[in-house]
């Protein structure tokens, strides 16, 4: 009995080909085992967007071929962005990897294990259009929540990411399949479902021509079983009236959006390629909490952007206070390769960015803990995730945290519970972001 494990790093898109890779593993014979140290085989799903994300998955490799060198494992195989981006650079820098496989090559991956095994090598890059986005898939997240991807690549172009040029051009997934993995994930218990793109608003635009958002919305909203569905990634310039509509009329849609907005200099999204300014941005917001009273905004930020000057990140400040959003993250601008942006003039220091993020993270705490302090008194439905020994309290989510992203909610409770379940909790305090209550 073989044993193949998996590290998959970056994103929940980038989860969506592992769950894929796993599932023909599985279905060749293959022992899945989420313990890594215990595998012969470790595949590493590998994240390229950021330098960090490069670094981490960097390191992930020499780690497992240290692993490797000691007898530990027997094969290494890496996918992923990275090994998309960089293949010609993987296979000659890192000669411990046994396989790597672009993309479009990931339905190759059972003959990649088995080339690790055998003491080969192996190295595939097709061409993205064989890059299977449908199958099988063995969900690696918790029983009750899942991800759903509708789609893929991009098409818009921003001047600071290299997503297009690693995964492509948009490629929405056909209706009837997405809506056939939503009944067999509500057939598995799931409870909620997120989902995911690089840009759910233009769902279906390769397709027929018009985003299908809304329409798919509706139609998963009629599936017995999950009682959340969940929206990321919202280019916000895309949000149209219908799609509000259906998000405040679908009481199964959460009334939480994210929504990167990136900036609110009209000259600084000018330049990164975007078409708004504060002044849309800000109509945009309360255009959406008019529809959807209630709703929690997340989004995110980049600052230190080539030429991004004193004003332009005072605006943005002001952006920022002026809305409120609930949830904020905010990254330094970190040139790409082969992207516009890195080639600009007037890029900016190192500590001018961090000094810069630094701020806007400083606003956003204030924001955030008023939020938080808010939230005293109100009961909410939570989603229960586990258990923490070190405190004697569960936890969960409720409709205003996504996983994995967002603050948790600590309660305690004599009544008997089980991860999945979902109860009511009376919020009484914060611990930073993160709120504290009692089961009602």
């Amino acid at each position: 009995m073989t044993n193949v494990g998996m590290v998959s790093l970056g994103c929940p898109k980038n989860l969506m080909d592992a769950e894929l890779m796993l599932a023909k593993l599985q279905a060749a014979g293959f022992t899945i085992t989420p313990d890594s140290s215990k595998a012969d085989v470790v595949i590493i799903n590998t994240c390229g967007f950021i330098q960090d994300a490069m670094q981490e998955a960097i390191d992930t490799i020499l780690e497992f071929a240290a692993k490797k060198a000691a007898g530990e494992i027997r094969g290494i195989v890496v996918t992923g962005c990275l090994a998309q981006r960089y293949k010609e650079e993987l296979c000659r820098e890192l000669p411990e990897c046994d396989a790597v496989l672009g993309l479009g090559a990931n339905g190759d991956i059972v003959a990649a294990v088995q080339a690790a095994l055998n003491g080969e090598t192996m190295a595939k890059f097709p061409a993205l259009s064989q890059w299977p986005l449908d199958g099988d898939r063995l969900q690696s997240t918790p029983p009750f929540y899942a991800y759903l991807r509708i789609a893929d690549g991009c098409d818009n172009r921003c001047t600071y990411c290299a997503i297009p040029l690693i995964r492509g051009g948009l490629r929405s997934r056909k209706m009837e399949t997405v809506l056939g993995e939503a009944r067999e994930l509500a057939a598995r218990g799931v409870k909620e479902i997120t989902l995911v793109a690089q840009d759910p608003t233009v769902y279906g635009m390769d397709l027929v021509g018009k985003s299908r958002l809304p329409e798919l919305l509706t139609e998963l909203c009629k599936i017995d079983g999950p009682q959340w569905i969940r929206l990321l990634y919202c280019y916000p310039e895309h949000i149209t009236d219908e799609l509000l509509e259906v998000i405040a009329r679908e009481e199964k849609i959460v009334k939480y959006l994210d929504m990167p907005v990136q900036h609110a200099s009209g000259a600084v999204l000018k330049a990164m390629n975007r078409k708004a300014d504060k002044e849309s941005l800000t109509a945009l917001m309360h255009r959406i909490r008019k529809t959807v009273p209630g709703i929690v905004l997340r989004t995110t930020v980049l600052v230190g952007f080539p030429g991004e000057t004193e004003e332009d990140f005072a605006e943005l400040c002001e952006f920022v206070s002026d809305v409120k959003f609930e949830r904020l993250g905010c990254f330094a601008f970190s040139p790409q390769e082969g992207t516009p942006a890195a080639e600009l003039p007037n890029q900016l220091s190192e500590d001018v960015k961090q000094e810069r993020r630094d701020a806007v993270m400083a606003l956003q705490t204030t924001i955030a803990d008023a939020y938080a302090e808010a939230q005293a008194g109100k009961v909410k439905t939570v989603l229960v995730e586990g258990f923490e020994e070190a405190i004697g309290l569960w936890y969960g989510r409720s409709a205003a945290e996504a996983a994995e992203i967002d603050p948790k909610i600590y309660f305690g409770t004599e009544q008997e519970v089980q991860p999945g379940d979902m109860v009511e909790v009376r919020i009484l305090d914060r611990w930073d972001c993160d709120l504290v209550g009692e089961r009602t």
